[in-house]
């Protein structure tokens, strides 16, 4: 009981906790604590495995602070080798129900470790009220938002989840630290939004750095990855085969013509363990003050 497993995809880091062993309410005030990186285990988020009526597992993923994302392409890699290594799974592909739909995943393994996993990630889509985006246009593509430090062209897409990418000549952390929050919270965004600055290297090679909503600042994001790599792909900026390095490392993007999207990388297992004592009196004790 209350055992977990922690792992990281390209430095993006995730807890995996099954549902039906845990014995707390895991409700906003207990995951940030676990999330904690001074207090808790300490990660950008948990991945929850739960029961699915659509899928052959089903996965709700937490923020940090508490909130829910629809959707995580490392988080879904790591679940994945999560699910096939501890003998969940037992077919190297298996679909995963997010409630940013339903995905399918396909583990490559060596001596029974899992090292890759390839993730059908669903369609892209731009149109406004799927992503959604509260401007007049149709699609938000090539628009402009109005920030305090003056105007950037972005375009918005949703792969499951809310993304908003502007392209620069050089990309740098400290910009998108000072930004991204502001990003994030925009009201154009009534759901809050992903935020990704890129920059075009050529035809099959982007860059970009991260602010993840409700986690922040992050090293890699499979799901901001697949974003970028439709947009450059709407816009012509590149051919649909994409190579995406961010800071923690790089994802290999494929956008079909439908705009459906596969995303293959790394993932790696840190550690696992049992929650202490100490820390789930304090969970308990949460969820009798929030009962």
């Amino acid at each position: 009981m209350n055992c977990f497993v922690k792992s990281h995809g390209l430095g993006n880091d995730y807890i995996v906790l099954n549902s039906a062993e845990i014995d707390f309410d895991l409700g906003k005030a207990a995951i940030e604590l676990i999330c904690h990186r001074n207090y808790g285990v300490g990660s950008d988020g948990i991945l929850l495995l739960v029961p699915s009526a659509r899928g052959d597992f089903g996965l709700r993923i937490l923020n940090p602070d508490g909130s829910e994302a629809e959707k995580s392409g490392n988080g879904l890699r790591i679940f994945a080798k999560y699910l096939y290594e501890r003998k969940y799974a037992s077919r190297r592909t298996f679909s995963i129900d997010t409630p940013g739909g339903l995905v399918t995943a396909e583990v490559e393994e060596k001596d029974g470790k899992v090292h890759h996993v390839t993730v059908d990630m669903g369609r892209a889509t731009f149109r406004s009220d799927e992503i959604p985006v509260d401007i007049e246009e149709e699609e938000a593509v090539g628009q402009s938002l109005a920030l305090n430090v003056g105007e950037l062209d972005f375009t918005a897409v949703s792969v499951g989840n809310p993304h908003c990418v502007i392209f620069f000549d050089d990309i740098e952390e400290d910009l998108i630290r000072k930004l991204g929050p502001q990003i994030e919270n925009h009201p154009v965004f009534p759901n809050r939004t992903n935020v990704q600055f890129a920059q075009v290297v050529s035809r099959d090679r982007v860059r970009i750095v991260i602010w993840e909503r409700g986690a922040g600042y992050t090293l890699a994001s499979g799901s901001s990855s697949c974003a970028v790599a439709a947009v450059c792909v709407k816009m012509g900026l590149t051919d649909r085969r994409v190579r995406v390095e961010m800071p923690g490392g790089h994802l290999d993007i494929n956008v079909a013509e439908d705009w459906s999207i596969t995303m293959r990388g790394e993932v790696e297992e840190v550690f696992s363990g049992t929650l202490s004592e100490d820390l789930l009196y304090s969970l308990r004790s949460l969820s009798t003050v929030n009962s």
